[in-house]
């Protein structure tokens, strides 16, 4: 008995999304990295310890006005940042499983919205690694 099967031809287009959820993880490692030096957190500690996220304390930005003594606590925006980096750690496999497997019955939709999964998934990190979970740039989804 032989199998025959066929990928459709919109089909790089589900590759290239996969492809893009490997930029993403990219992505987040150079983010937890530059807060994890910015934070002093040595290797092979995963999160800044609760004391440590207390205590470190840095102005977010120069271009700021003076005057304003607004701080973030650059040890809670690394754990932030990791916390987003693992959190799609952990969902990727099925992620790229599902990308995979319904690109090849639908493959422009597949492609679609694994697209939009990458681009949510920056907004995300880039939102979450403020170290303020409210800043996340994604809205809650439209489920009741």
């Amino acid at each position: 008995m032989s199998l025959t099967f066929t990928v459709p031809k919109e089909y790089p287009l589900v590759l290239l999304a996969a492809v893009g959820t490997g930029w993403v993880t990219q992505f987040q490692t150079i983010v937890v990295s530059r807060k994890r030096k910015a934070a002093k957190i040595d290797y092979p500690q995963m999160y800044a310890e609760k004391a440590e996220a207390e205590t470190s304390l840095v102005r977010p930005s120069t271009r700021l006005p003076l005057g304003i003594a607004d701080f973030f606590k650059i040890a809670k925006q690394f754990n932030c940042a990791q916390r987003a980096h693992q959190n799609t750690l952990e969902t990727l496999p099925q992620t790229l499983f599902y990308l995979l497997f319904s690109g090849l019955h639908y493959p422009r939709w597949t492609a679609a919205l694994g697209g939009l999964w990458v681009v949510g998934r920056v907004l995300y990190t880039t939102g979450y690694a403020t170290g303020d979970p409210k800043k996340v740039a994604i809205p809650p989804p439209a489920v009741p």
